[in-house]
C-alpha cells in the first residue's frame, strides 16, 4: 500500500498526493504507536523516502493556508519523531486549541486562540459566546529565541512564504494565561501533555 501511495504522491495532482500523503503519515505513526516498534518504516524505508520527498516538494509549493499546515503534519509523521503532530497542526489549522490549566488541580478548561480572532486565551468557547468575554492576551516564543521542532517550523513556514502560519506558530510556542489562576504555562507543553 505505501508503495501506491507513494506513487500518487508523487503524481501531478496535488489534490491527490496531498490526500495520499496525509494518508501514509498516518499509517505510519498509528503503526509505530500501535506496535511500538518502527518496523513498518524500516520494512518500507524506500517509500517512505520517496513519501518524504514528495511532502517536502508539494509543501514549498503549496499556497492554500489548511493545505500546507496538512502537508507539514505529513512531514513530521512521515519523519516519525513527533506523535504529537496532528493535535499541534489541528489547532493552527482550526486556529484554537482546547486545552487544561497545568495546575495541578486543574482550575480550568480553556481555549488559546491563535488567528484571525486574535492571540488570546479564555475560558469560555469564544466561538459560541458574545463579544464581552474575559481574554488575556498570549506572550509569543521570539522567533529568535525558538528552539528544535518550533524554530524549525517557523522557519520552513516563512521560507515557504507562509507568514501566518509563521506568525501562528510563534504563539503556539510561546506562553497563555490561565483565566482563572492566572498561571502562564507554554502552549506547547499542554498540547503534549493533553496527546500525552
Amino acid at each position: 500500500m505505501l508503495h501506491t501511495l507513494a506513487d500518487m504522491a508523487q503524481g501531478d495532482h496535488a489534490d491527490t498526493a496531498t490526500s495520499a500523503l496525509h494518508l501514509a503519515g498516518a499509517l505510519l505513526v498509528q503503526s509505530d504507536q500501535r506496535h511500538e516498534t518502527r518496523n513498518l518504516r524500516h520494512q518500507y524505508a524506500p517509500e517512505v523516502a520517496r513519501l518524504l520527498g514528495a511532502a517536502n516538494r508539494w509543501r514549498q509549493v503549496t499556497v492554500d493556508r489548511n493545505d500546507y499546515c496538512h502537508l507539514v503534519e505529513a512531514v513530521l509523521n512521515l519523519e516519525g519523531d513527533v506523535h504529537w503532530a496532528e493535535d499541534l497542526i489541528w489547532g493552527i489549522v482550526s486556529e484554537e486549541y482546547e486545552l487544561e490549566c497545568p495546575d495541578p488541580d486543574g482550575c480550568a478548561s480553556l481555549w488559546v486562540i491563535v488567528g484571525e480572532r486574535g492571540f488570546f486565551s479564555t475560558t469560555e468557547d469564544y466561538a459560541l459566546s458574545d463579544d464581552d468575554v474575559e481574554t488575556f492576551p498570549l506572550h509569543p516564543a521570539e522567533p529568535g529565541t525558538l528552539e528544535g521542532l518550533g524554530r524549525r517550523l517557523h522557519d520552513l513556514a516563512r521560507a515557504d512564504g507562509h507568514e501566518e502560519i509563521a506568525r501562528a506558530l510563534a504563539y503556539a510556542f510561546g506562553e497563555a494565561t490561565c483565566p482563572e489562576c492566572e498561571q502562564r504555562f507554554s502552549v506547547v507543553g499542554q498540547v503534549v501533555a493533553r496527546a500525552g
